[in-house]
């Protein structure tokens, strides 16, 4: 039970600490220093090394190694570095929120060249420390088959939250649309607690709203019991900017809707929602301004 894992943040982080608590042998590596020498602190099962080229020297034969870096150029590079590292028959998981064509893509070139490969997207955040992780592979039965004794670890059970998908890319590409659901579910929400506070004559608790709903409603879920949690803490969210950022995945589902041509609406709303609250509709309402103005003589506000 030996894996390599690149990439020690938030999510590669627990997954090692999970691994390792479970019996498992994590040969990492992070650029951070401070991380490197945290984990290996932590856990005698985690092995922690100052450069790829170290931890790939002393990780057992068949290896396997475990990608959780940001998608694009620097997953890229490291499968890159990785090709002239391993040897045949060694395999790679990309754990990155990829987009499915490029881990089509990455699989033709790596099993063209002797290795192994598997896309899985990684669900379960902060918390999948203490629950398990939901994780979606894509690639070849004999390739799932090496990496399923780790994924029965990561999992919040061996045969419980972890599917394999199909060939390569479905891995992603099912984890892409669970993440444009997620958008959906968290606008709907979001949308929803703000007319709550809106009305102001009936002086409504959000907060305790939110709380009675996690018992018995309809609307129950995981994303509810976070904000509850959080309206707990600050229902007024004064000190925050209403600015929201999107990892790519929102983008790609609407993107994919489009190709196959399967409306969705609530993903495309809950995007273009994040878009807004960067000010990216901010020229279009001042021409709104002048359009009301040119046809109704309506008032203009200015700054």
């Amino acid at each position: 039970m030996n894996i390599g894992l690149i990439g020690l943040g938030k999510m590669g982080g627990n997954m090692a600490r999970r691994l390792a608590r479970s019996g498992a042998t994590v040969y990492g590596f992070d650029v951070s220093a401070d991380t490197r020498a945290q984990l290996s602190a932590e856990n005698t099962n985690i092995r922690a090394f100052d450069s790829v080229e170290a931890l790939i020297a002393e990780l057992p034969a068949p290896r396997v190694v475990w990608m959780m870096l940001p998608s694009g150029e620097i997953s890229e590079s490291m499968f890159t570095q990785l090709k002239g590292l391993l040897a045949a028959g060694d395999l790679i998981v990309d754990g990155a929120n990829a987009m499915y064509k490029d881990s089509q893509r990455h699989a033709a070139e790596l099993n063209a060249a002797g290795f192994k490969f598997v896309d899985a997207g990684v669900s379960g955040g902060v918390w999948g420390l203490a629950n398990g992780y939901t994780i979606m592979l894509g690639g070849d039965k004999d390739a799932v088959a090496q990496v399923e004794p780790f994924i029965k670890l990561l999992a919040p059970g061996p045969d419980l939250g972890w599917i394999h998908c199909g060939p390569a890319g479905s891995g992603h590409f099912t984890k892409m649309v669970h993440n444009g659901i997620e958008y959906g579910m968290m606008q709907a929400f979001a949308e929803g607690f703000a007319l709550l506070e809106a009305k102001k004559d009936f002086g409504l608790d959000v907060a305790e709203i939110a709380e009675t709903w996690r018992h018995g409603s309809v609307v129950r879920s995981w994303l509810l019991d976070l904000t509850a949690e959080a309206l707990k803490e600050d229902s007024k969210l004064d000190g925050l900017q209403p600015y929201v950022t999107d990892s790519g995945e929102g983008r790609w589902t609407v993107l994919e809707s489009v190709e196959l041509g399967v409306p969705t609406p609530v993903t495309a709303s809950a995007l273009y929602a994040r878009f807004a609250s960067r000010g990216n509709d901010d020229y279009g309402m001042k021409l709104l301004q002048l359009m009301r103005n040119a046809f109704g003589g309506h008032a203009i506000a200015k700054k």
